[in-house]
């Protein structure tokens, strides 16, 4: 599965070139609300990215838990803290949440292999 993680990073990055190019209101839209939230303030943009990771769980999207557990180790987090808050949505999301952990456990194997 560390391979399928890492061409997905691959992937997002022509995708995003694309889009860019196709919809670019869209695009720098998002890119302007992302980097005004995502940075730290009253808490530390490590704390927002468990926070975006937890939410990316719960949600069960895929492409999420791997850009969020991205930016958590970029952030400096733990591999045991990035499970940790993983964990806290499986609390809130139940079963479904709980089937996204592999997700989560792809994309830090995938990213301490680089």
């Amino acid at each position: 599965m560390t391979q399928e993680v890492k061409e997905f990073f691959e992937k997002a990055r022509s995708d995003i070139a694309k889009m860019k190019e196709l919809t670019p209101n869209t695009i720098n839209g998002f890119a302007a609300l992302f980097s005004k939230v995502m940075q730290d303030g009253a808490i530390s943009l490590l704390e927002k990215e468990f926070v975006a990771v937890g939410i990316a769980v719960a949600q069960l999207c895929t492409p999420c838990i791997r850009a969020h557990v991205k930016k958590c180790l970029d952030a400096g987090a733990t591999k045991e803290q990035v499970l940790e808050a993983a964990s806290v949505a499986v609390v809130m999301g139940g079963g479904p949440a709980y089937m996204h952990m592999s997700a989560v456990l792809d994309a830090l194997e995938a990213l301490e292999s680089q």
